[in-house]
């Protein structure tokens, strides 16, 4: 840090233009329990806004500075500390909007993944990025990215209905806006009801030593003797992405299925993963990580933040079991695992689980249903759509990521590229897709049966 930096930081602490926290409990999860460095563009969450009607550069820009000043998470930078980084929050922040004009023959996506790709400045922010591309007279693509450490896959639904509500508050005022009724839309941006330093403290006051210890003791009983998929150290670089989808009639099938046997989507998908990881590694004993919101609270769940969690979820599969009767036991330990969810630098600490060089604590598959809410806005002469851009991070070898659009499910899958090609994963995700019709037309049917 330069004595320029340190003095400006100096300053803003004795005005109280900033001021000092220490990590959320999600936040120590980057630094702590990560493989790759937290500047990483892999720790990135990113997505599009797709905008059609009339918009200015002018016009965004002042919507998201309004975002910005509801926010304080978009206010956060990272000081290095005497233990671990502080938080530092300002009281005011700038936007960090670019604008760029799509010429003839120039590659929108090349342009999407370059404002995705560049590092943020942790110790000076913004630790956000917008660009704005014209494409075309009243077609624009707003692509964002927000670092992990401020923001979660939750934060890019606030995120979306506040930059819209901003804008139609900027282009016609409050009372406008409640004459003509916006869809989906509040009439202001008030202040959160609990800002994300507030949510922080309450969770550092729930998790007492006490109540660590006895989620602690779980953990150490359930994880004793699992590993990871692979043991060799991967060589570091950025996650490729194959996206695909679950075709409309097999969607209806699963959802059937998980009703017949009283579970959840998210059980019964997790139960045929299992059941392809195991036949696709020939290993019998399952382990990946799965993300939580984390957002139990209302006055949480329209705040920016990293609110997010991790919960390892753990599974056998045996070969001579029904599909049935696989799914009853992910059931029931995939709940016993929510139940006893604890901040997850804790849990690894708990376990004497630490990264070495490229390795990430405990597990190295990640696998989610992302069903938090991304809204489409309607406004007067604007129509919007916004897409999450499972982009991942480096800290795991292969992600499989499904995500409910409507009645739609798509599925991303997220791996290393020294490790797998995109036909293997292609392969992969036949094998998955083999196995999902396999138990919805036989669910008593052996889990052997159905990865022949």
């Amino acid at each position: 840090m330069s004595q320029d930096v340190r003095a400006q930081f100096k300053s803003w602490l004795e005005s109280g233009e900033a001021r000092l926290q220490p990590l959320t409990l999600p936040q120590r999860e980057l630094w702590e329990n990560s493989p790759v460095a937290v500047a990483d563009p892999g720790n990135h969450i990113c997505g599009i806004l797709e905008i059609k009607g009339p918009l200015t550069h002018e016009q965004c820009l002042t919507a998201l500075q309004g975002v910005v000043a509801r926010h304080e998470a978009l206010r956060i930078t990272f000081l290095p500390g005497k233990d671990r980084p502080l938080q530092m929050i300002r009281a005011t922040g700038t936007a960090a909007l670019g604008f760029h004009e799509l010429a003839a023959g120039e590659d929108l996506e090349e342009l999407i993944q370059e404002t995705y790709r560049q590092p943020l400045d942790l110790l000076q922010g913004p630790l956000h990025r917008v660009r704005l591309i014209r494409r075309g007279v009243n077609n624009h693509v707003l692509a964002f990215c927000f670092h992990h450490a401020i923001a979660d896959g939750w934060s890019l639904g606030v995120f979306t209905q506040d930059l819209c509500t901003a804008y139609v508050m900027g282009l016609s005022g409050l009372k406008k806006a409640v004459a003509v009724g916006v869809m989906g839309l509040k009439n202001s941006l008030p202040p959160v009801v609990q800002t994300y330093t507030e949510w922080a403290a309450a969770e550092r006051a729930l998790w007492n030593p006490t109540l660590l210890a006895e989620r602690a003791e779980f953990w150490r009983s359930h994880l004793a003797g699992s590993s990871r998929i692979w043991n060799d150290v991967p060589e570091p670089a950025p996650l490729e992405r194959w996206v695909t989808g679950i075709p409309p009639d097999l969607i209806a099938g699963i959802r059937g299925l998980a009703k017949d046997h009283s579970t959840t989507l998210f059980s019964t998908l997790l139960a045929a993963f299992q059941i392809t990881l195991s036949k696709w590694t020939g290993k019998d004993d399952i382990l990946v990580g799965t993300p939580v919101a984390n957002r139990n609270k209302e006055a949480a769940r329209d705040t920016m933040g990293y609110y997010a969690g991790v919960v390892p979820l753990r599974g056998k599969v045996d070969p001579t079991l029904s599909f049935s009767d696989h799914l009853r036991q992910v059931a029931e330990s995939t709940l016993d695992s929510f139940a006893n969810a604890m901040p997850y630098a804790e849990l690894a600490a708990a376990v004497a689980e630490t990264c070495g060089a490229g390795v990430h604590s405990i597990f190295d598959v990640r696998f989610a249903l992302q069903n938090h809410p991304v809204p489409d806005v309607s406004m007067p002469s604007i129509s919007t759509k916004v897409r999450m851009r499972s982009t991942g991070t480096a800290r795991f070898d292969l992600a499989c990521e499904l995500t409910e659009i409507g009645n739609e499910l798509e599925v991303v899958w997220l791996y290393k590229p020294f490790r797998f090609t995109a036909e293997t994963i292609g392969g992969l995700n036949d094998l998955f897709l083999a196995v999902l019709r396999s138990a919805c037309k036989n669910p008593a049917g052996r889990a052997e049966a159905l990865i022949v």
